[in-house]
């Protein structure tokens, strides 16, 4: 069964030194709740007791202003952050397009930053193998792939890891906004695999800012505020 469970997650960041922030208790205008935390100590309280259960078959996006906790909750389901109270289960192989650079060095050829970005997204040598050529082939870099990263303009770079990234298809896909890679020729080229991932996807997670793009492929919206789920929105994608 694939899955993604949250039951009452919350996620805290404390800050140190601070002296910005006298009053016990404050709501900002976009963003976490800032408490105060023993000693003084300032409490970003970036996610606030979060419950939900996504099922096979959900495309769901994330919506709410800068700092609602969109990004933070996918980092939750990804492993990256861990909750201070609360529980988050993904039942399923997992694919995360956040921070598609992670993993890559800049004096490593492209060929070995294949297999370093593969080993942070928790695959092995021997599953990353058979998509080497596929990767060659997709991103279009040719001789460059035998040359240190830091030899790469910025746009061939993210081809290289916008394909490494896309290249094995997971149960559930965690996406932070819709990505556009590179130039008109290759970003359709590179829009369409993105569409076939997300098809393969047995369920979807996509926080974006975009209302449109949410309800053309979502059949559930997730608002979020300040930390906290205000409702969640049943829809018809387009």
């Amino acid at each position: 069964m694939v899955r993604i469970t949250a039951k009452d997650v919350t996620v805290e960041f404390p800050v140190y030194g601070s002296r910005l922030f006298k009053s016990a208790f404050i709501n900002t205008a976009t963003g976490g709740r800032l408490l105060k935390g023993a000693r003084d100590r300032v409490v970003v309280k970036a996610l606030n007791k979060v419950s939900f259960e996504f099922v096979e078959g959900d495309r769901v996006g994330l919506m709410g202003p800068n700092g609602s906790g969109k990004t933070t909750l996918l980092r939750v389901l990804a492993g990256a952050f861990e909750p201070v109270s609360g529980t988050a289960v993904v039942e399923g192989s997992l694919t995360c397009m956040l921070g598609i650079w992670l993993g890559m060095d800049m004096d490593a050829t492209g060929y070995e930053n294949i297999y370093m970005r593969s080993t942070l997204m928790g695959l092995s040598r021997r599953e990353i193998e058979p998509h080497v050529p596929e990767i060659v082939e997709f991103c279009e870099l040719g001789d460059y792939l035998s040359m240190p990263l830091r030899t790469y303009s910025s746009g061939m770079g993210l081809r290289l890891a916008f394909a490494i990234s896309t290249s094995v298809p997971a149960d559930v896909l965690l996406m932070d906004e819709w990505m556009s890679v590179g130039d008109s020729s290759f970003s359709a080229k590179a829009e369409g695999r993105l569409r076939r991932l997300i098809d393969q996807a047995r369920i979807l997670v996509v926080a974006s800012h975009s209302e449109n793009l949410v309800r053309s492929i979502c059949n559930k919206v997730v608002h979020l505020s300040h930390g906290e789920i205000t409702h969640i929105e049943e829809t018809r994608p387009a």
